[in-house]
Parts: structure tokens; C-alpha cells; sequence
């Protein structure tokens, strides 16, 4: 039988508890005792939990120990089709760090590089790049999100982008986060996004929603973490049961099982408590999550 879909799970925000605690003594890291997020403490206090992650997984071992794992987690809460995230940049040298997780995956899920908001588009394309002569890369994605002193905004990775359609891999985006839905747009029309991470203000540019109707794009939605971040003040408040009725290709993904204590189960359990969700809409936000993943 044909389980889950997850095609937005965070590395480095998805390991075991006991994992991250026994990496980070070897790794000379500290690990507060409660590194869980908790609603509403805001997408920069949530972003700032990866600073101990991060530095505890600085080594090609414990990277492809992770990796693995999370493949093993993923398929006991029945998940089938699954996509994972990282920003090899953060882990040293990239290259090593991406062979390094693409072991530990060995085949079990796509693959998806992070570049991040304020990189130099320079880099970004180098990222795509090292992605593209990889088998098991999937994709390219934007994450974290815009600050004012960053020097780059969302439309100087368009070339990168491009790139990276012309190199095949597929183009996801972090967008419209609680941020305005002009971003969603510059993301599908100037960076080819085929999937956006999050977009919980679509519906609030018709334009922008009809936009993402008839490209087909794909909205990664990420329920506990939204309401984490801030973005929704309620999980009966989450969008997706209108995206869906509107005929809008949502798919529900964990983001970070670590930090956000879930599973695909239990954000699958969570999405049907929506008022306004339906059997039939639940079936179709699964089968989205099947048919939109990136295949090389």
C-alpha cells in the first residue's frame, strides 16, 4: 500500500534527540535541554536553533549517520516518497558534505540543496553546480528567509535558478512565510520555483493564487512549523484545506521533526483536524506529495 509523501524535511532540523546529544559531546558542542520550538517565538529565533545542529554535524560521519537515520525514521511513520534538505555550505567543505549525506540516503530519498537568503548569487550557483554532477540530487531550494542587511534579495537568484532548470534539477523556494505574496511571485516568474516552501499568504493576492493554479506549482505546507514560526496563530487557521478546495496542489510535509516534535503521521492526523478538510481533499493533498517529487 502507498504511504506518505514528505518532500520538505530539514536535515539537520530532523535528527534523533539522542543522535544530536551523543554527536555534540564528541563534538564539543552544548545542547540546551530543551531545544524544542514552541509556538510563535518567530522564524529568527526558530533559525537560530540550527546553530547547534550545525555544529554538531561538521563531520562526513555523523552527516552520513543522520541521513540514514532519518531515512529509517521517515519509513516508520509509513512515509514512502521522501526529500531531504540540507545546506552543505554550513557543514564545511560542500562537496564532501553532500557525498557525505548522499551515502547515508543510499537511494532511500532525493536529495535537495539549500542555498540560503544573502548568499552571493556566486555561490548559489556553485551549489547548483556541485548538486547537478551528483546522482540522488534532486533540486535546488532558497531557505531561511530576507533580512534587511542582506545585500541580495529573492530575484538576484534568478540566474542561478536558471541554472539549475537548464542542469535539470528541480527549483523549490522558501516563500511567502508570513512574508508579503509578492514573493511567491517573484519566485515562480523569475526563479521557475515549481514548488514553494510554506506560502501561507497566497490567498491573499488572488492573483498570485491563480498564478500558482495554473502553473501547477506545488505548495510545501508545514503545519506545526507554522505555527512555531508565527505565520498562523492556530492550526484550524492553516490555509490548507482553502488551497486545496480551490483547486491548489498542497502537499503536507513535517519541516523539522526534530525541533517541531512530529511526525508524517501525526502532521498528517493534525491536517484533518482542519475545519473545512475533508476525506477527499486529505486524499488529494497525499497524492500531491507523490506526483510532485523531484526525479532526476
Amino acid at each position: 500500500m502507498r504511504g506518505l509523501a514528505d518532500l520538505h524535511r530539514h536535515l539537520d532540523g530532523s535528527l534523533r534527540e539522542s543522535t544530536l546529544r551523543e554527536l555534540a559531546v564528541a563534538a564539543g558542542v552544548e545542547v540546551p535541554r530543551d531545544l524544542r520550538f514552541t509556538p510563535g517565538m518567530g522564524l529568527d529565533q526558530a533559525l537560530a536553533c540550527f546553530r547547534v545542529t550545525v555544529a554538531a554535524l561538521q563531520r562526513a560521519d555523523a552527516l552520513r549517520r543522520v541521513a540514514s537515520e532519518a531515512c529509517e525514521d521517515a519509513t516508520r511513520a509509513k512515509v514512502t516518497t521522501l526529500e531531504l534538505r540540507f545546506a552543505p555550505q554550513l557543514h564545511g567543505a560542500i562537496e564532501p558534505a553532500i557525498d557525505a549525506v548522499l551515502d547515508g540516503l543510499a537511494g532511500r530519498a532525493g536529495l535537495i540543496l539549500c542555498a540560503l537568503y544573502g548568499e552571493p548569487p556566486a555561490q548559489v550557483e556553485a551549489l547548483v553546480r556541485a548538486g547537478a554532477r551528483r546522482n540522488g540530487v534532486v533540486a535546488i531550494d532558497l531557505a531561511g528567509g530576507p533580512a534587511p542587511a542582506h545585500a541580495w534579495e529573492l530575484g538576484d537568484y534568478a540566474a542561478a535558478f536558471r541554472l539549475a532548470a537548464e542542469l535539470g534539477l528541480g527549483r523549490t523556494v522558501h516563500a511567502g512565510e508570513g512574508r508579503p505574496p509578492s514573493e511567491i511571485r517573484t519566485a515562480i516568474t523569475e526563479l521557475g520555483a515549481q514548488r514553494i516552501g510554506h506560502g501561507t499568504t497566497l490567498l491573499a493576492d488572488p492573483d498570485v493564487a491563480e498564478l500558482v493554479r495554473e502553473r501547477g506549482v506545488v505548495i510545501e505546507a508545514c503545519l506545526t512549523s507554522n505555527l512555531h514560526t508565527g505565520v498562523i496563530s492556530q492550526i484550524a487557521y492553516h490555509p490548507l484545506p482553502r488551497w486545496l478546495e480551490a483547486g491548489i496542489r498542497a502537499c503536507i510535509c513535517t519541516d523539522n521533526t526534530l525541533f517541531s516534535a512530529t511526525s508524517s503521521e501525526e502532521e498528517h492526523a493534525l491536517a484533518r483536524t482542519i475545519p473545512g478538510m475533508t476525506d477527499a481533499l486529505m486524499a488529494q493533498a497525499i497524492h500531491n506529495g507523490h506526483a510532485a517529487a523531484f526525479t532526476r
